[in-house]
């Protein structure tokens, strides 16, 4: 198999166990109903740092040195920029899902491809094929039929669609490998977490402490199931064509989508209905287009 369509096969698969993780975090913070979101933001920051110790040493690999990583200064700053962004998308998404709005969750990554596609046109020179052009098209009737008939932005879900698109463009331009830089992001907000953390202590205002213990868990696994979808995508974004990326990304607000209408029974009215119908169509037509491309590719790859 060619080395250059092996990668991008893995990097597609990467990128679907990715999303598929993600899809499934709501049911993980059903447990967390009304949290305190910049609490758990800091402690997702602070064992963040740890864990991805441990994934270094559980893979065997040697942890970065000071040396190595002050010889690439960009990519440090660029890690730092790529911590800020995903910790607006990251705000975001946690307040939606812990806040019963899992359907704009839903939509807010649905809109994300959209983001998606269009950083990779215009900074990457990605080239749109005939169904991804009409993917933009459709998707974007979908968010203006909502918008007309709520007379709103749906800032939610802009928010999170929009930073986590950024969050994709930074990577590409980051040289450490994908398990040192997601380490370098959370490192460098770290400090930041603890001085927070430490005030909310000793001003007797921890949610996470106040709770029972299985709570204060609930807020440190954060970090862990957080952070595994966040190095398979990682891993996935340095193989494979950000358009791509963005397209894949349908599998998560699709899980979202049916969590909230099956599970968590959210309000899903008319113009919500059309909106995701036109959203649809046009994931419809791009799997329908990527069909004989994937068969293909599962042809080399058995070979």
């Amino acid at each position: 198999m060619h080395s250059s369509t092996r990668s991008t096969f893995e990097g597609n698969a990467l990128a679907l166990v990715s999303f598929l993780l993600w899809g499934l975090l709501p049911l993980y913070y059903q447990y967390l109903p009304n949290a305190d979101i910049n609490e758990m933001l800091a402690i997702r920051l602070l064992f963040s740092v740890p864990f991805m110790a441990f994934v270094f040493i559980m893979l065997r690999r040697p942890l970065p040195s000071m040396r190595q990583l002050m010889a690439h200064k960009r990519s440090l700053a660029l890690c730092g920029l790529a911590s800020l962004i995903m910790c607006i998308s990251w705000y975001s998404f946690t307040w939606a899902i812990t806040h019963g709005q899992v359907l704009a969750a839903s939509l807010g990554f649905f809109i994300n491809p959209l983001f998606a596609i269009a950083l990779g046109v215009l900074c990457l020179g990605d080239k749109l094929s005939q169904a991804q052009k009409w993917a933009v098209i459709l998707g974007i009737a979908g968010i203006s039929y909502m918008v007309f008939h709520y007379g709103e932005l749906p800032w939610l879900a802009l928010l999170m669609g929009g930073f986590f698109a950024l969050y994709g463009l930074c990577k590409k331009f980051i040289h450490f490998d994908s398990l040192t830089s997601v380490t370098i992001e959370a490192a460098l907000l770290a400090p930041i977490a603890t001085i927070y953390l430490i005030w909310l202590i000793f001003t007797d205002q921890s949610s996470a402490l106040s709770g029972s213990t299985t709570q204060l868990l609930l807020y440190i696994g954060s970090a862990p199931v957080t952070l595994l979808p966040l190095i398979f995508f990682a891993l996935a974004i340095r193989a494979t064509s950000l358009s791509m990326i963005g397209l894949m990304q349908y599998i998560e607000p699709t899980i979202h989508f049916l969590l909230a209408v099956l599970v968590f029974n959210e309000h899903f009215d008319q113009v919500k209905a059309v909106s995701f119908a036109l959203i649809w169509s046009g994931l419809i037509l791009c799997s329908l287009e990527a069909l004989p491309t994937l068969g293909r590719r599962l042809s080399t790859f058995r070979k």
